[in-house]
């Protein structure tokens, strides 16, 4: 039944997926405002969601929404699947990603996420990957956008870490603008490359802002890991 449950979720996620892509690269075309876009584009994720836990039973539940500042803000998110790309979406203000440009070149997927502001980086181009992310996402910030980074750099298993990468850190610092954590256990239910979904519900937990000003990105980045894995070892550890 897991199988089914899973080839059924995965067929509908495609399928409207096509469509949005199709129906976003359109409204570009016609010079739709960015607002407008995203509104559109991000029901995808509406939909993906509502889906997942009617066809796999997966559910979530949120800790901590009273820690989201009124003004845009940097977001520290662990990755573990790709449960948590699709849930942001609905957590946060307007946000973009910064991600690895590769995926601008999808046919359609990539050409719609292309028009969505995200910063779109080599990952192998070093000092220059890290300048991009600074100066593009203070002008997203300044503009009004949160930014999306993950600090980890891919996906990672659960229970399992890695050194936080020094960009977003290096964004906040030049930017002022603060850092919001995020914890969570999607891995668990949607593991990374996996067809099968397990049925349960994720749970989230967004931390308090971390101020950036006065601070060096060595230290935000210091702040920003120990609650992530701390927090991660209490989601783990509750039943």
């Amino acid at each position: 039944m897991s199988y089914l449950r899973s080839f059924l979720f995965s067929i509908g996620m495609l399928v409207s997926m096509l469509f949005v892509s199709v129906a976003g690269v359109v409204l570009y075309l016609l010079f739709a405002p960015f607002t407008i876009r995203y509104r559109f584009i991000t029901q995808w994720s509406r939909f993906t969601l509502w889906w997942l836990k009617l066809t796999c039973g997966i559910d979530y539940q949120v800790e901590g929404r009273e820690h989201i500042p009124d003004q845009p803000a940097i977001l520290f998110c662990k990755h573990q699947s790709t449960w948590e790309t699709l849930a942001l979406q609905r957590l946060f203000p307007p946000l973009v990603w910064v991600l690895k440009q590769e995926l601008m070149w999808l046919p359609l997927f990539g050409w719609a996420i292309a028009t969505l502001k995200p910063i779109a980086i080599d990952r192998n181009a070093g000092r220059k990957a890290v300048k991009k992310i600074i100066e593009i996402g203070t002008q997203r910030l300044h503009n009004g956008l949160w930014v999306v980074i993950f600090p980890e750099g891919t996906r990672v298993p659960p229970g399992q870490t890695k050194r936080f990468g020094v960009g977003g850190a290096l964004l906040a610092e030049k930017s002022g603008y603060p850092v919001v954590p995020v914890a969570h256990n999607a891995g668990k239910l949607w593991p990374r490359r996996a067809f099968l979904k397990k049925p349960g519900t994720v749970k989230v937990i967004i931390g308090p802002p971390i101020e950036s000003k006065g601070r060096s990105a060595s230290e935000i980045n210091i702040l920003a890991q120990q609650w992530i894995e701390a927090t991660m070892t209490r989601i783990e550890n509750t039943p």
